[in-house]
């Protein structure tokens, strides 16, 4: 029997960098982006997630590193793989005077793309004229028109920097539905924002990176399974704080007025046996969201940079 041939991922990356002169771009940047993941690259403006995507393209060139796209060199496939993605880009810019139509008429043409049928269908989808010019379009319109443009040829591979600006929460949630649509049929969606909202509701993974390094890789489920939950339980009568400090996983216990309120790492067990031993009023458990995991993965990494 023939071996299968391993599947090349739609991003991988090797200690990529780019400065900019004696600037900070990225550095030594590792990704491994498997086919058939929407996956999420978050950080603050300015972190290096624009400058990531815009050496991927080779719209830059890497002072050292490399990187791969589809199986493809970034830098000597460059042609290729434009071809064969869709890219919205942050500073979106379009042909003020053309029709939503015409300019993707145009761009087709200027990637030799044949594949236009899903084009009228997204335009639909989204609730998008593309008759009308594309200086009378709303910024919400013209985000409508670059996202169609970027899936309107099935493409493998999306890459989208802040692809939701502008957007409508409905034409947001349709937008995510699209990333669903994209994943079910094989496609990668390659997700840069700094919505920690966004990322959330539509990444299966994300990657944090800050100051132009990558600090974290993992798992939406896995970062919400590790963080801390906010736990408020109220009694029917005073309780000491130090019979729930030490318990397994707790952190910051405050006790007021009959109420306690505590940071919860893990388990649970432990808080709910020691709530039993009083008359409980009330329990609420609440998840860190995902800003809030970030914002501790920030700190680590601040502190031990500082260190």
């Amino acid at each position: 029997m023939t071996a299968l041939a391993p599947v090349v991922p739609a991003i991988e990356t090797h200690r990529l960098t780019k400065h900019y002169g004696a600037s900070r771009g990225i550095e030594n940047v590792d990704l491994v982006v498997p086919r058939g993941e929407i996956f999420g690259f978050l950080g603050p403006n300015g972190a290096g997630k624009t400058t990531t995507i815009r050496t991927l393209l080779d719209f830059q060139r890497p002072t050292s590193g490399s990187a791969s796209v589809l199986g493809l060199d970034s830098r000597r496939d460059s042609l290729e793989i434009h071809r064969n993605i869709g890219y919205v880009p942050g500073d979106l810019a379009l042909y003020e005077r053309l029709t939503g139509r015409e300019h993707t008429d145009w761009l087709a043409r200027l990637r030799d793309l044949d594949r236009l049928g899903e084009r009228d269908a997204l335009a639909e989808r989204f609730d998008l004229d593309l008759d009308r010019p594309i200086r009378d379009l709303s910024k919400g319109n013209r985000q409508k028109v670059a996202i169609v443009q970027a899936f309107m040829h099935r493409p493998e591979l999306v890459i989208l920097d802040e692809p939701t600006a502008g957007l409508d929460p409905l034409m947001q949630e349709e937008f995510r539905f699209l990333l669903r649509d994209l994943a079910r049929r094989g496609g990668t969606a390659f997700l840069s924002s700094h919505s920690l909202d966004e990322v959330e509701r539509a990444a299966d993974r994300v990657a944090a990176i800050r100051d132009g390094q990558i600090i974290s890789v993992d798992s939406v489920e896995s970062l919400h399974a590790k963080a801390k939950r906010y736990v408020t339980i109220r009694f029917l009568e005073t309780v000491n704080a130090a019979d729930f400090e030490g318990l397994a996983g707790v952190g910051e216990v405050v006790a007021k007025d009959g109420e306690l309120r505590l940071t919860v790492s893990g388990s649970l067990d432990a808080v709910v046996k020691a709530a039993a031993r009083h008359t409980v009023a009330d329990f609420v458990s609440r998840p860190a969201d995902l800003e809030e995991i970030f914002l501790e993965v920030y700190r680590a990494t601040q502190g031990s940079s500082d260190g």
